[in-house]
């Protein structure tokens, strides 16, 4: 069965990349926000869409289309709602660590947006990483922030996520 792409949405800067890397590789997408965000604007007007097919995999609906999957407004709601609807194969682009050790968890893939394919050998030391370093804030403390967004990551980015989304349709 072809993977679904699903896009955390909440501040992700390659959505369009995304989009365009599931165009090539004719896989099902869906891009999960919450309600206060535009994210039609995502969207080509000649995209395919699906309303309410996001779990629709029966053999009718094959090949490239793309759903809003638009979630309240509330700390970790998108990435509840992708869990939900999530099955093994999927590949999910994700910032958050926490919702990239539940998708491995799930046995699907993830990708952070500047391009880190997320593994499951590795997902339990970037938490706890995650966890000291906001122990370190809440005593007002100060920790490293990202460095600036590039172009080197938005290339490594699609390089990755073609390739992730060509291994797993070349699998089904």
């Amino acid at each position: 069965m072809p993977p679904t792409l699903y896009i955390d949405a909440d501040a992700c800067p390659v959505t369009r990349e995304a989009l365009a890397c599931a165009r090539k590789a004719r896989v099902r997408t869906v891009i999960a926000g919450n309600t206060t965000q535009n994210l039609a604007r995502q969207i080509r007007r000649d995209d395919p869409r699906e309303v309410g097919r996001a779990r629709g995999r029966d053999a009718t609906h094959t090949g490239f289309w793309v759903e809003i999957l638009e979630v309240s407004v509330g700390a970790d709601s998108a990435d509840f709602a992708i869990i939900e609807l999530l099955e093994p194969g999927d590949v999910v682009v994700t910032q958050d660590i926490g919702l990239a050790g539940m998708v491995l968890g799930r046995g699907a893939a993830a990708i952070g947006v500047r391009g880190r394919i997320y593994q499951k050998a590795t997902i339990d030391i970037d938490l706890l990483i995650r966890h000291e370093e906001k122990k370190v804030r809440r005593t007002g403390g100060r920790t490293k922030g990202p460095a600036p967004f590039t172009e080197d990551d938005r290339r490594r980015f699609t390089q990755n996520l073609t390739r992730l989304l060509r291994d797993d349709t070349q699998q089904a």
